[in-house]
Parts: structure tokens; C-alpha cells; sequence
């Protein structure tokens, strides 16, 4: 018989999908799933801390066919937090539309990173300001399988110069408007609502903003008046370095934690949450250690509800686990932690390497597919 853990009236609860199955034929009552995916587990990860912030005071595993049970014993406090916990692990995941473009949940996406910058720090300057050749990359990319192109003109690799916004205006909206015009699905990376509403007026459909509409106080209101989806990342400053004042008690409930009440800030400023794309933010003020671990613990992050989209593509902690493997090195590096992401139920994996990226998914598909009707 499980022996359930004793937990506090005032503790914060987590609970996180575990132990997936890959067959889940013959297992009801003891299997649940991630919203509508492809994806069941069969316990569930308990963790509980004092409240928001400080350390971890304990986890356990929960069967899932013992859950209504445990649940039904928790103080009420607990029972409101986890039943709501459960809930948002189930809760469907809402298709992005985007003009006469639907994305789909029903599988894990594709987006291609185009960045028209003369500095980030895999393909910087690859372009060099010249929308056709800018273009055509990602009509590359959407040829490829990516199912929305994400195009950025300001690095925000640690060190990284602020653009000034007209520059960065400068750079994206051509390309914004010369994909979108051609029917591709595009986001635009930007943290400043100028440029938000420059693109969205060019045909981009998502907005993907690093400080989670924190750093331009007009951000909210534009992405609101859009009624457009919105990446909201978790980085640890809004300023203009995004890196700087990271300080984690545990770094994986924190960062749950943050982007759990930026969500509530942004529905109630009037962002429809199903709307809204939540992004852990790897490689955002986080070292190592940090990064691997919310990229193992990226199934907790489907209790907030809404999809999730992972992005460590090319990033620095590929070269510091292989000696220091250059940007352009780190592509087997990249597909391992996406594959990983996908393992784990991320909605959409944001990577620079199309091609050999949706090929790992569709393999991974396949053997979805095959583990289900055996």
C-alpha cells in the first residue's frame, strides 16, 4: 500500500506528469494524459515547498490511479492547488489562428528561427541585410516542415547591444511581409511594441517576446488589441540585458512560479489564455545545471495549461557539457534536447536546424504511432 506524504496546510504543491507509458491499451483508471497529445503517464511527481520561493521540502510519487484518493485527503488548500494542477495537464490545448493558417497541438511543431541580425550568435550577419536572400531562408525553412518562421533583428545573446527599435523595424518587417504575403505562418521576436505593431500590420501572426511583454509598457495593450498568440519566456531581468540578476531558490518551481502569475497578469489585462504559449526560457540567466534541469522537469510546466514551446537550439550549454563545441558544432547536441522537449510533451520546438529537426519528430512519431496500435 502507497504511503502517502504528510504535507503542510501552507505548502506550495506541484505535481508533474511522470512514468509515460508508450502503451496505454488495457490501462484505463491507471493512465492519464497530457491534454489531447500523444502522451500518457501513470504517477504523478509531487513536489512542495513553504510557499512561493525557498527550498524544496520533499516529493513523492503518486500513482495516478490513487490520485482522487490522495487528492480527497489534502488539506483544502492543497486539494484546491492540485486539483487545479490536474486540471491544466488536461485542459485541450486551443489551435493557433493565424488569418487562414491553423496550428495544430495534436503533434509537436516545428518553428524555424530567421534571425536578420548582423550578431546572434549562431548566424549573425548570415544574410546581410538583404531581404531576398533573408526571405528565401525561410521559405527554406517553411519547405522544410517548419510550421511558423520566427524572425528576430535584435540578439539578446549576454552581451549583446540594444537595437534601436526603427533599426530593428528596418530589418524585420520587409521579410515579415514578404513571407506572410506568401502564405507563410511568421512570429516576430521582439521585446519592443513598435515593432509588434509594425509586423502584425505586415501578416505576422504570433508575437514571441523574451521578457513576456515586461520590457515595453505598451507591449500588453498591443498584443491585447491583436487578440494575437503570445510566447511569454521566463528570463530573470526585463531590463536590457535579460541574463543579469539571476537567483534561484529552486530553480525549476521558481521559474514555474513566475510564469504560473505573469499568465494570470496578462489574462487579466485582457490576453485571452488561450492565446497564450508559455517558454521556460533555457539558456535566459541559467547555468548548466540549471538548464538541464527544467528540461527534464518540462512536464511540470503543463500544469500552467496552455502550450509550451522549448528552445535551446545551437545554445551555449550544448558547448559547455562538449568542450566548448562552436555554435555551427552543436546540431547533434540541439536535436537531443528538442527530441528530449518532445519526449516530454513541448508544443513547439524553436530550432535553427529544420530539416533534421522534423525529421526527429516525424521518427519519433512513427514510433508513437507504432507503440499504439501493436
Amino acid at each position: 500500500m502507497t504511503q502517502f506524504p504528510n504535507i503542510a496546510a501552507d505548502a506550495r504543491l506541484y505535481l508533474q506528469p511522470a512514468c509515460f507509458v508508450e502503451r496505454p491499451h488495457e490501462l484505463d483508471g491507471r493512465v492519464a494524459r497530457v491534454a489531447r497529445s500523444m502522451l500518457w503517464f501513470a504517477a504523478w511527481a509531487v513536489r512542495w515547498r513553504r510557499g512561493e520561493g525557498g527550498a524544496r521540502l520533499g516529493e513523492a510519487l503518486v500513482p495516478v490511479e490513487r490520485a482522487d484518493e490522495w487528492i480527497a485527503g489534502l488539506a483544502d488548500p492543497l486539494r484546491r492547488q492540485a486539483e487545479a494542477a490536474r486540471a491544466g495537464v488536461a485542459a485541450e490545448r486551443a489551435p493557433l489562428s493565424l488569418g487562414e493558417r491553423t496550428i495544430r497541438f495534436d503533434e509537436p511543431r516545428v518553428m524555424g528561427i530567421l534571425n536578420v541580425t548582423p550578431d546572434s550568435f549562431s548566424d549573425g550577419g548570415r544574410h546581410g541585410g538583404n531581404v531576398d536572400r533573408a526571405a528565401d531562408a525561410g521559405f527554406a525553412m517553411a519547405a522544410a516542415g517548419a510550421a511558423t518562421i520566427d524572425i528576430g533583428g535584435e540578439s539578446t545573446r549576454p552581451g549583446a547591444k540594444p537595437v534601436w527599435e526603427g533599426d530593428e523595424i528596418e530589418r524585420v518587417v520587409p521579410v515579415v511581409d514578404r513571407l506572410a504575403k506568401s502564405g507563410v505562418a511568421v512570429s516576430v521576436d521582439t521585446r519592443k511594441a513598435a515593432l509588434m505593431e509594425a509586423a502584425l500590420a505586415a501578416g505576422a501572426g504570433i508575437v514571441n517576446d523574451i521578457s513576456a511583454l515586461l520590457y515595453d509598457e505598451r507591449a500588453v495593450e498591443v498584443v491585447a488589441a491583436a487578440a494575437c498568440p503570445v510566447v511569454l519566456m521566463h528570463a530573470p531581468s526585463q531590463s536590457s540585458d535579460p541574463h543579469k540578476d539571476a537567483r534561484y531558490d529552486d530553480v525549476v518551481l521558481d521559474v514555474f512560479d513566475w510564469l504560473a502569475r505573469r499568465i494570470e497578469t496578462v489574462v487579466a489585462a485582457g490576453i485571452s489564455r488561450d492565446r497564450i504559449i508559455a517558454d521556460p526560457g533555457i539558456g535566459f540567466g541559467k547555468g548548466v545545471a540549471d538548464n538541464l534541469a527544467l528540461t527534464n522537469s518540462l512536464a511540470l510546466f503543463h500544469a500552467l495549461g496552455v502550450p509550451l514551446l522549448y528552445g535551446a537550439s545551437r545554445k551555449r550549454l550544448i558547448g559547455a557539457i562538449d568542450g566548448e563545441a562552436e555554435a555551427g558544432d552543436r546540431i547533434g547536441g540541439s536535436i537531443a534536447l528538442h527530441m528530449r522537449a518532445v519526449e516530454l510533451g513541448a508544443n513547439i520546438v524553436r530550432v535553427h536546424d529544420v530539416r533534421e529537426t522534423v525529421q526527429a519528430v516525424k521518427v519519433w512519431r512513427a514510433l508513437r504511432d507504432a507503440a499504439l496500435s501493436c
